[in-house]
């Protein structure tokens, strides 16, 4: 990938497409793997990721698997845009005084993860709490989980992400957080658990990026490399750098998740959060959700790469012919 020439606006094209398509197949997992991050010892909702979604549907019906999907689907377009194009343009740029080393790639990793953070962290924000929603509703029906003295306490948390609860009949929406948090917290409300977030996308994409470009090579023949060959090397990177930093993602969606439950802790910052864990869950605690992660990431990130190879942006803007058998 670093060797073709840069177009800037095709590689957000692609990035952005990529983003949609791979969020439309995966955001049920996704919406697993934050309610069963978000479940402590002793106030288990859901046994595991199918039964989370079996339970959601039942519960919510099948768009309660969709929770916060528009959100994501509104800002996952920049945010994959900047990835990959910033990842792109830090090789391209670190290639032109050599051989692209390990390091270098890895640099440009740390590089595009540093830039993405900055739409990454509100989307996620916003994601979580809605998606976290159904979750905390389920554990005040299942009988045993909620202490009646602070029932109606935690209703009121639940009808959304914190103070009052909205107009009766309405769900809260992604619109009316955002606006809150502006309002009572300014722009450091969208942006809390950065620190979290820059603890697990930098590392991820380190690992990602360098491993993806080895694996693509090794398909490669005669210069030219298949494009199932780029979605095989994006899922096998995207799901070993997923599971890799699992442990800081747990730690960021416990951080950014505004409602609890009874009896659930809150979080000072990255170092309380990660102490109280251990003491009260254990380091088991910290793989939650992994599973789960690895299913999202890896077509998320095979899809995407099969659009850079396949040069869609390429395309649309007119710059290069479609080639389905290679790049």
């Amino acid at each position: 990938m670093s060797q073709q020439p840069i177009s800037l606006p095709a590689k957000l094209i692609n990035g952005g497409i990529a983003g949609i398509v791979g969020v439309t197949c995966v955001f049920p997992i996704d919406l697993a793997k934050t309610r069963l991050q978000n479940q402590r010892q002793g106030h288990q909702v859901y046994k595991n990721m199918m039964d989370c979604l079996i339970k959601t549907v039942r519960s919510e019906g099948y768009f309660g698997m969709y929770r916060g999907a528009a959100v994501n689907l509104t800002l996952v377009t920049p945010e994959k845009a900047i990835k990959l194009a910033a990842n792109d343009l830090f090789r391209h740029h670190l290639a032109k005084d050599g051989k692209l080393t390990v390091f270098k790639e890895m640099l440009a990793g740390c590089g595009a993860g540093m830039c993405q953070v900055v739409i990454t962290t509100p989307m996620e924000m916003l994601k979580i709490q809605l998606q976290d929603a159904g979750r905390l509703a389920a554990q005040q029906r299942k009988p045993g989980l909620m202490s009646p003295s602070k029932l109606g306490a935690t209703t009121t948390v639940l009808s959304r992400s914190y103070t009052a609860s909205p107009a009766p009949g309405r769900a809260i929406s992604a619109t009316q957080i955002a606006r809150e948090l502006l309002q009572q917290q300014g722009i450091q409300g969208l942006y809390r658990g950065l620190g979290a977030t820059l603890m697990r996308d930098v590392p991820f994409s380190v690992v990602y990026f360098p491993l993806f470009a080895h694996l693509h090579h090794l398909g490669q023949s005669n210069g030219t490399t298949p494009f199932y060959w780029s979605f095989v090397a994006g899922c096998l990177a995207g799901s070993t750098a997923a599971v890799a930093v699992n442990p800081c993602d747990v730690v960021k969606t416990r951080l950014q998740s505004l409602s609890r439950g009874s009896n659930e802790e809150s979080y000072k910052g990255v170092v309380d959060c990660v102490s109280k864990i251990m003491q009260r869950e254990g380091p088991s605690a910290f793989l939650k959700g992994a599973g789960c992660r690895a299913l999202v990431i890896a077509p998320l990130f095979g899809i995407a790469q099969v659009m850079y190879v396949l040069g869609v942006g390429e395309f649309i803007l007119g710059q290069t012919p479609f080639n389905l058998l290679s790049a």
